[in-house]
């Protein structure tokens, strides 16, 4: 009888264990929009924390969407990134700051050279929690005094994430002399550099 009971205290440590250990190995994905997706995710790639990235399309309902069709201004989707991360390493809230560090958040109309609907900046919530420390840190960042122009980037439901083309994907390794020239050219070099010293 003693040792069924030492059993079954011994069984019920070890399971409490696993939970534990489960709940600590569990990801979260956070997804944002920041103009050419190409330019926002080396970012995320080299921050502690951070599992994988993947660029891709958001924000728009036909099914299966295309470079060609995302890049035709035709549909609701903006060029986003899909970032999964640790949460015991690294925070949504600290995701956000690095966020915000990539883009020109006073731009309403797209990013930099990159104009259109498909480059509006845009984080997209996944549940409420995000949505509260989204807005909370987009008040933040208008607060600052960073920018003279009021800072209008939205933040907005998150809809069904679809996966970029793979030459997209780590472009910025794929083909470093022209996504240099390119992230140089549009201006998102200067102005990262003039807002944060980078």
């Amino acid at each position: 009888m003693k040792l069924t009971a030492l059993a079954a205290i011994v069984f019920s440590i070890f399971t409490l264990t696993l939970a534990q250990d489960s709940s600590r190995n569990q990801t979260q994905t956070a997804i944002f929009a920041g103009g050419c997706f190409w330019c926002i995710q080396p970012a995320f790639d080299k921050t502690p924390g951070v599992i994988k990235t993947v660029v891709g399309y958001c924000g728009g309902t036909e099914p299966n969407p295309t470079y060609q069709l995302v890049s035709s201004e035709k549909t609701n989707y903006r060029e986003s990134i899909e970032v999964t991360y640790d949460p015991a390493k690294i925070s949504y809230e600290q995701l956000l700051d690095i966020y915000w560090r990539q883009i020109d958040p006073t731009q309403a109309d797209g990013q930099f050279t990159d104009v259109g609907p498909s480059y509006r900046a845009a984080i997209f919530y996944g549940n409420a929690e995000e949505k509260k420390i989204a807005e909370a840190s987009k008040e933040k960042l208008a607060r600052s005094g960073k920018f003279k122009k009021p800072v209008v980037t939205e933040i907005l439901p998150a809809m069904r994430f679809y996966p970029a083309e793979a030459y997209h994907q780590k472009y910025y390794q794929q083909n470093t002399e022209h996504f240099e020239a390119f992230e140089k050219g549009s201006g998102r070099v200067s102005f990262k550099k003039k807002t944060w010293g980078e």
